[in-house]
Formats: C-alpha cells, structure tokens, sequence
C-alpha cells in the first residue's frame, strides 16, 4: 500500500488538472481526470481526447487504453522517483502514451517526454519562468511556476 500522498503533491495535482481543463473547456476537445483508474498503472492526472476516451472507457468505467497525457507528481523517496522515471516511463510507452509530464513540486520544474519513433524520449525540463506549450494540446500554454500556485518554495522537505 502506497503512503499517503504530501497535500502539496496533491496540490500540484489539482494546480496541473485545473490549467489543463481550462484549456479542455475552450476546445472541448476532451477531460481531465485526477487518479481516473487506468486499469495498467495508478497515475496523477490525465488528459484524454473524445475519440480516444470512447474507445478506452470499458464497461465498469475504467480506462482500458492509454489517455494521450499522463502527469506524473513525483513522490518523495528514492523508491518512487525510480519507478516514476524508469518503470512507468517505460510502460507508457509500451502503452501508447503521447507525453508524460514529471512534475516535481520540491524543486518546482517539470520534465516532459513526447512521442518520437514509437517510444517517449525527454523533450526538456521546465523551471518557474518557463512557457510549457504542448503540440497535443494546440494553443496551450502555461507558466511553469503556475503549477507550483500556493506551494511555498520552502515546503520542499521530503
């Protein structure tokens, strides 16, 4: 059983699916979901396009395919950073994931993979100044530090 995740982790979860569903809403191009049940891994935060979601919603309401984003709040703890950024890192990918955003709120920067060549490969870290834009989600784009709203820089204790 996992611990009981950090309120600033969660914050940083509700700061990332609140940013993207403002985005969602203009376009209508899909939903958020925070820890939505994807049958092949426990995630943070998910984006998934209509067409993709009608595809992947089984019967009792889980997901069953890949959504095209995942956004990963890291864990405190050498264990969970390893699985964040190698086994799940890998299983996206397998899985057919477009990006995985890892967004560590204790150093307050985001690491972004993309798609390239049937696998996620590193496209770049992210620090507070930086304009994060997606070409998945056309005309978003966000300040990084907009994630980190209300977490106090020195909350950073593991």
């Amino acid at each position: 059983m996992s611990e009981i995740p950090h309120y600033y982790h969660q914050l940083a979860c509700v700061n990332v699916a609140c940013l993207v569903r403002a985005w969602s809403d203009k376009t209508a191009a899909g939903q958020v979901n925070v820890a939505p049940g994807v049958i092949f891994s426990e995630d943070d935060v998910i984006w998934i396009g209509k067409a993709q979601l009608a595809a992947a919603l089984g019967p009792c309401c889980h997901l069953h395919a890949a959504p095209e984003l995942i956004v990963e709040v890291l864990s405190a703890g050498k264990a969970n950073k390893q699985r964040d950024r190698d086994a799940k890192l890998k299983l996206y990918s397998r899985c057919g994931v477009c990006e995985y955003w890892m967004l560590d709120w204790r150093t307050r920067r985001i690491e972004v993979f993309r798609r390239e060549q049937a696998e996620l490969r590193m496209v770049g870290t992210f620090i507070e100044g930086d304009a994060l834009t997606s070409p998945l989600l056309p005309d978003f784009t966000c300040i990084v530090e907009e994630f980190f709203e209300d977490i106090p820089p020195e909350a950073n204790a593991e």
